[in-house]
């Protein structure tokens, strides 16, 4: 594969959500994905969904974000802790931590610019949630013409099930889906 102008994105690997997951085995392939690719010199971009206070960007008619904005305090706000990449996803220096407001990571942020601007054609997708910010980013990625692959084993869904039928049925479509050490292989080859 050639990778020189691909981009590594680690999608919401934020405290507030790593924390909702009942078992964080998504984070091994995760971190071995950022490892590989700081070796391999394809860039890593940190995307995490945050907002100001006060909430100003999330209208009332929004039905997902209306209920963060109502209930979760603090929680969601750019500078809590919830929104923080988790510690075993440390960003190094010079990686490019895109704030979203909504759930690609293409709506709300200025990621399309960085990208274009780095003359990338292909992104490396994982994640949390699968049924989240990876399927919508994928999708906008799709209609935006980057070449996708997806990280199987570092995306994550509360919902097995929803993760499978995505993975197996409707990613492929659009992407190619595989494991994370067959990806790291292939920055070798």
């Amino acid at each position: 594969m050639t990778h020189s102008r691909s981009v590594l994105l680690a999608m919401d690997f934020q405290n507030g959500i790593v924390d909702r997951l009942s078992s964080p085995d998504v984070l091994a392939p995760a971190g071995r994905a950022v490892a590989a690719a700081r070796t391999a010199d394809v860039p890593v971009f940190f995307v995490r969904v945050a907002f100001r206070a006060g909430y100003p960007e999330v209208a009332d008619t929004n039905q997902g974000f209306a209920a963060a904005k109502q209930h979760a305090g603090d929680t969601m706000v750019e500078t809590g802790h919830g929104t923080q990449i988790h510690d075993s996803l440390t960003p190094q220096a010079g990686e490019p931590i895109i704030t979203k407001r909504r759930i690609s990571a293409f709506t709300g942020s200025d990621l399309d610019v960085l990208l274009r601007g780095a003359g990338v054609d292909t992104l490396i997708l994982s994640g949390i949630s699968t049924s989240g910010v990876v399927l919508s980013t994928l999708r906008q990625a799709a209609d935006l013409d980057y070449r996708i692959f997806v990280l199987e084993d570092a995306c994550a869904d509360t919902d097995d099930t929803v993760h499978r039928v995505l993975m197996d049925a409707v990613f492929p479509r659009q992407a190619t889906v595989t494991d994370t050490d067959s990806w790291i292989s292939s920055l070798s080859a």
